[in-house]
């Protein structure tokens, strides 16, 4: 539960008003999942679709629970795929200038190997990469 709310807070600090509600609903045996409803952006200056509901975290599915910034990625690429979390997106931003000069067979095998790892001068792993 304190995950939970933890995550809602981080979402709403990050969102704010973007975010129409956060509901934490108890369950038992072991269930956290996350999902966003939302409406999405006009398509092609047509006019609005409904509302789109989707899965954005299963715990038994991913095998645990999603780190902060992952969460907030997840999020923003629905509901402002424009928008900029700062440090969150330090390493897509790296990837999206890296690709630029690329072909698409190199923008397509850089996407499959995963992210840049970036150490602290300890030699321990950056709390933010992991």
């Amino acid at each position: 539960m304190l995950r939970a709310a933890y995550f809602g807070q981080e979402l709403l600090s990050t969102f704010g008003t973007q975010l129409g509600e956060i509901a934490l609903i108890p369950a038992t045996g072991g269930l956290f999942t996350i999902e966003l409803t939302y409406v999405p952006a006009k398509v092609d200056g047509g006019e609005k679709v409904g509302f789109t509901k989707v899965l954005l975290w299963d715990r038994k599915e991913k095998g645990g629970f999603p780190e902060t910034k992952v969460l907030k990625q997840l999020v923003r690429d629905h509901i402002d795929p424009t928008r900029d979390l700062g440090h969150s997106d330090k390493h897509r931003k790296k990837k999206e200038e890296k690709s630029e000069g690329k072909s698409e067979d190199e923008k397509n095998s850089e996407k499959s190997e995963g992210v840049e790892v970036k150490r602290n001068p300890d030699g321990t792993i950056c709390e933010d990469c992991r």
